[in-house]
């Protein structure tokens, strides 16, 4: 079992940065590959970024490659997501997700297949 407490969530103006953070229980962190994904009301959830499990390959959305940046901390249990130039579409709740089986890219991208969800986290960002 891994549970999931994002944090850091909040208002900003567009153009501004807020970093998000996901910590996880357990001593297995290293083991899951880390997802962030997030759902605007009346919308769909989607992919947003992904880590792999030694940190040495991310992938990112489209809408979000070159202004957020994924990153992890197996040491301390941690991902996070640093989000630049947010943008009033960026309004979201933020979730973070763990996968323990998956690798590759189109798979990972692929929030159904993930093992284990944290709460979320609300961004919202004014124009």
């Amino acid at each position: 079992q891994v549970q999931l407490v994002e944090s850091g969530g909040g208002l900003v103006q567009a153009g501004g940065s807020l970093r998000l953070s996901c910590a996880a229980s357990g001593r297995t962190f290293s083991s899951y590959a880390m997802g962030w994904f997030r759902q605007a009301p009346g919308k769909e959830r989607e992919f947003v970024a992904t880590i792999s499990r030694s940190a040495t390959t991310t992938y990112y959305a489209d809408a979000v490659k070159g202004r957020f940046t994924i990153s992890r901390d197996n040491a301390k249990n941690t991902v996070s997501l640093q989000m630049n130039s947010l943008k009033p579409e960026d309004t979201a709740i933020y979730y973070c997700a763990a996968a323990r089986n998956l690798i590759t890219e189109v798979t990972l991208r692929r929030g159904s297949l993930y093992d284990y969800w944290g709460q979320g986290t609300q961004v919202t960002v004014s124009s």
